[in-house]
This record gives C-alpha cells, structure tokens and sequence, in this order.
C-alpha cells in the first residue's frame, strides 16, 4: 500500500514579525532545537547571522563571508558537501526588487520569475548530502521538494497578526540523490 499522507510535525505560533526572520524567538528555536553542532551549514542569503558555517549574503555591508549573487555562491560550494542550508531568500519578487533597488543593483526580468528560486533549489539539492536537511522560509510551504529528492519532516506557521503575511518554516530532509 502507498502512504498517501506524509507524516509531518506542523505547529502555529503567533509572534511579532522581523525582519531578521532568524532574531523571532519562534524561529531561532525552531533552527536551534533541528540541527547538530558538527554540521557544516550554509546560508545563501545570511544577512549578519551567525548560525552558519558558511556565509553569503549580496549586500556588502553585511557581516556575511561572502558577497556574492546567492545562486553564484551555491554554484560554488561542492556536491554533496553541506549537511545543512537555511534557506531564507526573498520571498516575493517585490522583495527582491526592494532588495536590488537599496543595493544600486539592476533588477532583470530573470531576478523576479520563478527561476530565481528554482535555480537556487536545483543547487541547494547537489550540495546537500543525503541525510542532510534544509530550513526554508518564506510565505509558503513549498521548501525545497520532493522533486529535488526532499521529505517534508516539520512545518512551523508564525502569524504575526493584522494584515502581515505569516511567515511559514520547513524543514525538509534529504532522502533521494
């Protein structure tokens, strides 16, 4: 028999919203209480967090090692090489056009269509080793997929009330090459 119905820890909480999406108690728990100290963890669009191992983030003025395209620095980083991504890029196009716009940068047709993430996760999914997981973020629950050979384990929904969009967590584990 198949198992239509995956197994999935889902949780909603109610916290401020934060534009540092790592700094909300909810999230940073939720980050802490899923990952081993001995992981090596990436983090494409890292801003000025500390969690990773392995820093990215476009805006030069961040605390972040790198400082490059998020897509260019996955391409970067070996097959099979990261035990963890946390995965917090811009959520919609206009914010990826905010974001683009503060940093003096030009926003092309390609930086806002569904490429832009598509691209990344194809990435995402050659780095990561089987067994390994990734934290996703964002307005849906989509993460990384089974497509790219990712199990759904825990989702987290933090409404932030009014008329702000909840921000929706995944975390996802690496079960096909």
């Amino acid at each position: 028999m198949i198992d239509l119905f995956e197994n999935i820890e889902i949780q909603r909480i109610f916290q401020m919203p934060n534009s540092n999406t790592f700094s909300i108690p909810a999230i940073h728990d939720f980050i802490y209480d899923n990952i081993k100290k001995d992981w090596y963890i990436a983090d494409p669009f890292a801003r000025n967090n500390k969690i990773a191992n392995i820093t990215n983030d476009l805006d030069v003025e961040t605390e972040a090692f790198y400082h490059m395209d998020a897509l260019e620095f996955l391409k970067n980083l070996h097959d099979k090489s990261i035990d963890c991504v946390l995965y917090d890029p811009p959520y919609s196009p206009r914010q990826i056009k905010e974001c683009y716009t503060k940093l003096d940068k030009s926003v092309s047709w390609s930086d806002t269509n569904n490429s832009f993430w598509s691209n990344q996760k194809k990435e995402i999914s050659r780095i990561v080793k089987k067994g390994g997981v990734v934290f996703s973020f964002g307005w849906n629950s989509n993460g990384i997929g089974k497509k790219y050979g990712f199990r759904m384990k825990k989702i987290l929904i933090v409404n932030h009330g009014g008329q702000h969009n909840d921000t929706i967590c995944t975390l996802e584990q690496k079960v096909n090459d």
